[in-house]
């Protein structure tokens, strides 16, 4: 568990560094003026801003229940094989659904791996009350 935890944690990072970067660029080719990023709010930015800050943000919504429900498996002792299943199927989907985010970002394909993480969340949440029980 502990590393499907820090294959997530290095996928949100990684998204960070994305976005970053393209804020840089934005700034750098005038695109966007710096006092933009103060508020967020105020001028028209590109789809490339909107699109990896957006990403960014959603490593920091439904991850956060596959980062509570791994940390109970670790710190219960709890060993499951299909507990482990599901968080590596979570890795899969959320780094393709990033993958699907930053690049064509064609919302059906986003919608079904953004289901298929949650679904392997909530798989992960059963899974361990029925081993806890």
């Amino acid at each position: 568990m502990i590393y499907a935890i820090f294959a997530v944690t290095v996928l949100t990072v990684l998204i960070g560094l994305i976005a970053v970067s393209a804020r840089i660029i934005s700034v750098r080719s005038g695109t966007v003026p710096v006092g933009y990023f103060k508020l967020m709010q105020g001028e028209d930015v590109p789809e490339v801003l909107i699109k990896t800050g957006r990403c960014y943000n959603n490593m920091f919504e439904v991850p956060c229940l596959f980062y509570v429900v791994c940390t109970l498996y670790i710190v219960s002792g709890t060993e499951s094989l299909a507990g482990l299943a599901f968080a590596w199927t979570f890795v899969v989907l959320r780094s393709a659904q990033a993958c699907v985010h930053l690049t064509s970002n064609k919302v059906k394909y986003r919608m079904y791996l953004y289901g298929g993480g949650v679904l392997c969340v909530l798989l992960l949440w059963i899974n361990l009350l029925i081993e806890r029980v």
